[in-house]
């Protein structure tokens, strides 16, 4: 059931309980600890991608393999986990526990356990979240992305204004207090892990979507 707010209404909603909260923690990290850039580019023979380009596990730099199929799958497992995070709890702790654990699993993709807490920057899971938190959110946050990558052709800039905007967004349809807070909180460490491309931003060094890399590497997923 779709509720006016945009989010889907599974159960009726649950009370927060110390129990309710570390099952979400627990299992919205795990699931979200799941490195599948990782383990496509070694499935699909590939290699190690951290030992390629930027040597961040996300779509972007497992593109740079050369192999669209395998970035195709880590962008859909990326933002995958985040999805069936949110929608698990929610189905049988509500919808606040929902929200807790899509911020665990964003969380679990920036700092895994598995990888010594070395993971990905967090778009792609960014959007599954707010797609099972909030479709409307999504929506607003992925034309707002397209349209800044389309004026700037920029990756990077174009996923920080679309995580800049994502708590305004959930403000104005009125996603509720638990998406709000949650999607301030996924901003603040989309933007943390996005420190060396803000840096190159600020010194117009940033490379532009289909241009070469003569410099560092970029990467925002």
């Amino acid at each position: 059931m779709v509720g006016e707010n945009g989010s889907t209404t599974l159960v009726p909603e649950h009370h927060l309980t110390f129990l309710s909260v570390s099952v979400a923690l627990i299992v919205g990290y795990l699931l979200g600890s799941i490195p599948f850039g990782l383990l496509a580019a070694k499935v699909g023979g590939a290699g190690d991608i951290r030992q390629i380009g930027s040597g961040n596990i996300g779509a972007t730099n497992v593109l740079r393999t050369g192999r669209k199929d395998l970035a195709a799958i880590t962008l859909v497992g990326d933002a995958g986990k985040g999805a069936v995070a949110v929608m698990l709890i929610w189905t049988f702790f509500g919808r606040e526990c929902g929200a807790v654990a899509g911020g665990a699993a964003f969380l679990g993709h920036l700092f895994p356990v598995w990888l010594g807490f070395k993971g990905g920057k967090g778009v792609a899971t960014f959007y599954g979240v707010l797609l099972a938190v909030s479709w409307p959110v999504f929506m607003l946050a992925g034309a707002t992305w397209l349209a800044m990558a389309a004026i700037m052709r920029m990756s990077s800039l174009a996923s920080l204004t679309a995580a800049a905007f994502a708590p305004l967004f959930a403000f104005a349809v009125h996603a509720g207090p638990s998406v709000i807070i949650l999607a301030v909180f996924m901003a603040v460490l989309v933007f943390i892990r996005h420190k060396d491309n803000i840096r190159r931003l600020l010194k117009n060094e940033e490379p532009r979507i289909g241009a070469k890399k003569a410099a560092a590497p970029t990467d925002a997923a």
